[in-house]
Order: structure tokens, then C-alpha cells, then sequence
């Protein structure tokens, strides 16, 4: 963290300037990164994983929504993928690419409303029923009356609005079903701590790099390759000035970084020249008025860090619930074949335990993985999907793939 953003913490000027390099007040959300080998968190086109990229248009009573799609394969059924909330279909990327070479199939990822690049007319109703309706409209308007066998794939959020559009009937070639790491119990209960590692996560980014670099060093994406393509749909460029209290925000939660010096002591001056040149902006400040202080901090602080998350995902707690709750029951009274994927056996609730038991799915547990399974582990997925196509005899295997059938 730079002296500025140190001495400027919450928004309020230090009682007297900072040496350049000194400490200061530390917010609980900042993380430390230590020094370590290099390693490349340049963004990634989605190009590189998708063969074309769609904007279908949806008409309704007020007008006309745009829903973002990319898409990959020409001949199978359709895998219709739907992110998790506050991610983006980018964050199905390289999982298409592992499911392409292994099974023959058609790729179709969408931005849900509010998320990614879909652009609706009410971008903050993000309840169930209006997802899944949206879900229902976009494969009207890409395949009209008659629809290819489709597989609904849906991850946290996603693997929710995917049972409620199941449940609902809005797909009328609905084929299987797949959830990834969503299940009620395990989501009822952690909707008491989501505000509270929502508020722990960075404000904004100095760069998309930057950006990149938090979600694998966080461990919110532990696999760099997806989230040099992901992130791409999770974060924008800041637009605007909303207000001057808007500088409290910015602060909280910026990492601190330790780059490996490869040029030893001119980076050091480097930095040290950077550090004196803001202790004369903070003393600059001072002969301002304080409504004038916190503009001018806010602007110097939105131009460092000019990327900030799409989506506040804090604004749409009132919808949680209407998410998650019934899901188990949902899920098992679909009557199509379904599998579930889970990071851990230890996420199953009473439901899901007994429907299991008695065969009303499949279920695979992937260790070693975090909550973005298919991000974390897009080969062991595509693995695990393909199988079940084959198994159900939905898709043909390709490339020399070998099914191996698990035993739940």
C-alpha cells in the first residue's frame, strides 16, 4: 500500500504528514502479499476458450433486455451454463474447453441479469423466478419452438436459478441437470456470514492485473489460468463520482503488494520518489477545505485504482433466501436424470443424504477444490460431466475419451 492510501485510511487526513514508507492505520481487509516467484496475471480474451460470442435479444413488456452468451461446438446437445452470483459465464472458460475435446456437445454460457455483459431493463431483480424466466426466454429466442436437447450446468447461484428453471418447466428439451456446490442446508446457513466476507473483499483494483492477482492469492479462484479469463467478467472500470464519501470505500480492503525487485535499489527510489511526491499531496490538502479534501483524495484514489467489482452482491441479500430455500426438494422432484459435484461430502444436507441413498442422483465430490469447482478443477469436471452425457447416453465421446463410472 502506498503512503498516501496509508495515511488517507477511512477517508480521514493523519493528524501530521507521514514519512514516506511509514505505517498506519491497517484495515482488517487488507492482505499482505509476500514476495515470490513471478507470475503472469495478464487478462485473457474469452476467444481463447469460446468460438463465438452472441448478444441475444429478449423482448418484453417494457422493452427490449440483451442477454450476453458465448459459445463453443456445432453438433450435440447444448450445455447450458450458468454462472454463480457475482461471476460471469467467462468464469465457464476453460471447463468448455475441457468438455469440447471430450464429448461431442454445444457450449451455450450466459450472463444472467445484472452480471457480466447482459444488459436489462431492471438489472436489480435478481430473484428466482425472474432468472429463471430469463433462463426460459433466451433459449426461445436462440432455438424458437423447437429447442436442441439441452443440459442445464449451473454453479452456487447459478445450479439454483438452473432447479427453479427445471422445476418450472421453461426449457421444454430439458435433458439433465447438474448443480456444482449448492446445496440448501449448507447455503441457508452460510447467508449469515455472507455480508460479512463480502465486506472483506477489496473495493477496487489498481488493474485488471491486480484484480487477477487477489482472486488466486486470495483463493477465491485458485486455478490462474481461469481467473486470467474470469476476473475479466467480475470487475469494470469505475464510472463516475457518486460522492465524495465514496473515498471511505475506496480505501478498505486494498492489498498491499511486495513485487520481487529485479533492479534492486532503483526500484527502491523508485518508490521512495513516488512516496515523497504524495506526502506533498497530503500536505497540499491540508490548506483545502475538508469537502475539498475528500473530492480531490477521491479522485487521486479512483484514478490508482480505476477497476471495481460489477456487481454489488451486497444489495441483493433480499433475494438469498428465495434462492436457496426449498432447493433440495426442488432439485430431487425433477424427473430428469441430475448430478451433483461437490468440493466436499461434508456440504450434503438431510435431503439431499437421504435422496442420494436411495439413487435419485449422482454425486461426485472433488476435493482439493474451492467453492469454484469448475474453476478449480475444470478437467476433473469436464471429466465428471462428460461421463454422466455418456453414461445417459446424451452425447457421444470423442478425442479417445474413456469413461470412468463413479461409484455414487
Amino acid at each position: 500500500m502506498s503512503a498516501l492510501e496509508k495515511s488517507m485510511h477511512l477517508g480521514r487526513l493523519p493528524s501530521r504528514p507521514p514519512l514516506p514508507g511509514s505505517g498506519g492505520s491497517q484495515s482488517g481487509a487488507k492482505m499482505r502479499m509476500g514476495p515470490g516467484r513471478k507470475r503472469d496475471f495478464s487478462p485473457v480474451s474469452w476467444s481463447q476458450y469460446f468460438e463465438s460470442m452472441e448478444d441475444v435479444e429478449v423482448e418484453n413488456e417494457t422493452g427490449k433486455d440483451t442477454f450476453r452468451v458465448y459459445k463453443s461446438g456445432s453438433e450435440g446437445p447444448v450445455l447450458l451454463l450458468l454462472h454463480g452470483g457475482g461471476h460471469s459465464a467467462l468464469s465457464w472458460a476453460v471447463f468448455t474447453a475441457a468438455i469440447i475435446s471430450r464429448v461431442q456437445c454445444r457450449i451455450v454460457a450466459l450472463d444472467l441479469r445484472g452480471h457480466g455483459e447482459t444488459k436489462v431493463k431492471n438489472s436489480e431483480d435478481l430473484s428466482a423466478e425472474t432468472m429463471a424466466k430469463d433462463v426460459g426466454n433466451v433459449v426461445e429466442a436462440m432455438y424458437g419452438d423447437l429447442p436442441p436437447p439441452i443440459m442445464l450446468i449451473g454453479h452456487s447461484m447459478g445450479g439454483a436459478i438452473a432447479v427453479h428453471t427445471a422445476s418450472s418447466n421453461l426449457v421444454p428439451s430439458l435433458l439433465g441437470l447438474c448443480m456444482i456446490d449448492v446445496v440448501e442446508g449448507t447455503a441457508m446457513d452460510a447467508l449469515n456470514s455472507m455480508q460479512n466476507f463480502l465486506r472483506g473483499r477489496p473495493k477496487t483494483f489498481k488493474s485488471l492485473e491486480n484484480a487477477i492477482e487477489w482472486s488466486v492469492k486470495s483463493g477465491q479462484i485458485r486455478n490462474l489460468e481461469s481467473a486470467r479469463v474470469s476476473m475479466v467478467g467480475q470487475v469494470k472500470q469505475c464510472e463516475g463520482i457518486t460522492s465524495p464519501e465514496g473515498s471511505k470505500s475506496i480505501v478498505e480492503g486494498i492489498i498491499e503488494e511486495e513485487e520481487e525487485d529485479e533492479e534492486g535499489s532503483e526500484s527502491v527510489n523508485k518508490r521512495k520518489k513516488e512516496d515523497d511526491m504524495e506526502v506533498i499531496f497530503v500536505l497540499f490538502l491540508w490548506g483545502l477545505p475538508s469537502e475539498t479534501q475528500n473530492l480531490l483524495f477521491f479522485l487521486q484514489t479512483k484514478k490508482d485504482h480505476p477497476y471495481t467489482w460489477r456487481i454489488e452482491l451486497a444489495k441483493t441479500e433480499k433475494y438469498w433466501d428465495g434462492w436457496f430455500r426449498g432447493l433440495s426438494n426442488l432439485f430431487l422432484s425433477c424427473p430428469i436424470p441430475k448430478l451433483l459435484l461437490l468440493a466436499g461430502v461434508d456440504r450434503l444436507d438431510k435431503d439431499l443424504t437421504i435422496g442420494q441413498m436411495q439413487g435419485k442422483f449422482q454425486m461426485q465430490v472433488l476435493p482439493q477444490c474451492g467453492h469454484a469447482v469448475h474453476e478449480d478443477a475444470p478437467d476433473k469436471v469436464a471429466e465428471a460431466v462428460a461421463t454422466f452425457l455418456i453414461r445417459h447416453r446424451f452425447a457421444e465421446p470423442i478425442g479417445g475419451f474413456q469413461c470412468v463410472f463413479p461409484g455414487c
